[in-house]
């Protein structure tokens, strides 16, 4: 057992552990792997066994309803009554036999086959974007590569107008803020936002469905359709589906590739060792995703009384299950603080997408995206390096997204 360091913070959402909250999950780790937060009024589990039980566990209830209701406590319900109707009929909401319906029939446009076909069109879309870098000396990583990219890509995944990008940002960044608000933020603001996005997002895609009705095609939209008219799916339910993959297809990319590269750039070693051998590239990528996951935390609610290492999680109370500090976890991963892109990381199972019958539906696009993103990157500008006179901008406000408002880069 470790003792604590005396300037150690032990509040999870303090500036400081937001920034940077890796010393205290080792603390917690070591110390209080079950551990109740009075700022978040909220356990986190922080260690990768006790992670790993929870995603298995029935009693760890998907179904966050309450989540969203605890952050607007004293307010009308009316203010978050569109977004609630809908994320209640997504499948990340749903437990047993209604999660596995719902996901099934979503995931028919995510097929090895339908993603594999998308790899020419990521080719493109990345060539694109560096070809508009070709006069040029500087960008931001995040508005010039990482936030277009994945943005591009799912937009081809489900048949939805690609010119409509910038639309899909302001909506992902209302429903992130609200997810996993940051400290102090105005509730009011961040649900009435919301809600308003849920109602944007569904008249946008309605008559994007209606004409996929009509003439389908082999989209993802379509795919879901199929699924709807067989009556495996309600109108409702599907939806609601596009809806949160048209928000979760594309955000944790974007924070994901964004915080691969700067992870790449801060280890110079790494960096030319992945440039000398691009046959690396695979495992580079697995531990871009153990070592700064873009989803640090997903939150259960407990369905009864849970006894984990002497404490009693109560029926109804709110559970972090932190991946970020499971994938850090010595027990598991050797040396686990050094970002070693020969680390065999897919083997040794990092749980960066979840685990189970919740694991990412996503994951595969998702690589496929980092992949060809990195190396693509890499071939065209491969004196990439961090822009001194510019400072990254974090983006840290919640707990359970993380990657970068700004990353500017040079070469």
């Amino acid at each position: 057992m470790s003792s604590a360091a005396p300037t150690l913070d032990r509040n999870l959402v303090s500036p400081q552990n937001m920034l940077n909250p890796f010393p205290l999950y080792q603390y917690l780790r070591e110390n209080e792997p079950v551990h109740w937060s009075d700022a978040v009024h909220a356990w986190f589990l922080t260690r990768y066994d006790d992670v790993m039980a929870a995603y298995r566990d029935p009693r760890m209830s998907a179904n966050r309803a309450k989540l969203f209701e605890y952050q607007v406590q004293g307010l009308s319900p009316d203010i978050t009554r569109e977004f609630m109707q809908t994320v209640r009929n997504q499948m990340f909401m749903r437990d047993g036999p209604e999660h596995v319906r719902l996901r099934r029939q979503t995931g028919m446009g995510f097929t090895p086959q339908r993603l594999d076909e998308l790899r020419p069109t990521v080719h493109r879309i990345m060539r694109e974007l560096l070809e508009q870098l070709a006069s040029r000396h500087e960008m931001d990583l995040v508005k010039d590569l990482a936030y277009p990219l994945p943005a591009l890509a799912i937009a081809e995944l489900l048949g939805v107008p690609p010119e409509d990008r910038d639309r899909f940002w302001v909506w992902s960044e209302h429903l992130a803020l609200y997810s996993s608000p940051p400290v102090g933020a105005d509730s009011q603001l961040l649900a009435s936002n919301a809600n308003k996005t849920m109602v944007e997002m569904k008249e946008y895609l309605l008559p994007i469905i209606e004409h996929r009705r009509q003439s389908p095609g082999t989209d993802g939209l379509s795919q879901m359709l199929l699924a709807q008219e067989q009556g495996k799916m309600t109108p409702e339910e599907l939806v609601a589906n596009a809806c949160l993959i048209l928000f979760a297809g594309h955000t944790t990319t974007t924070d994901q590739l964004s915080n691969g590269v700067y992870d790449l750039l801060t280890h110079p070693d790494q960096f030319q060792m992945l440039r000398e051998d691009m046959g690396l590239l695979r495992s580079a990528v697995e531990e871009m995703l153990r070592y700064t996951t873009s989803v640090p935390a997903i939150t259960r609610i407990a369905s009864e009384d849970i006894q984990m290492h002497g404490k009693t999680i109560r029926k109804g109370d709110m559970v972090f299950l932190v991946m970020a500090a499971a994938n850090r976890d010595p027990s598991v991963f050797p040396d686990p603080e050094r970002f070693d892109i020969t680390r065999d990381s897919y083997h040794q199972k990092h749980i960066s997408f979840g685990f189970g019958a919740h694991h990412c539906m996503g994951a595969g696009l998702a690589r496929r995206e980092l992949e060809i993103g990195i190396s693509m990157l890499l071939e065209r500008l491969p004196n990439l390096r961090l822009d001194e006179t510019k400072p990254p901008q974090v983006k840290c406000h919640g707990l359970s997204f993380r990657g970068f408002d700004s990353l500017p880069v040079r070469w």
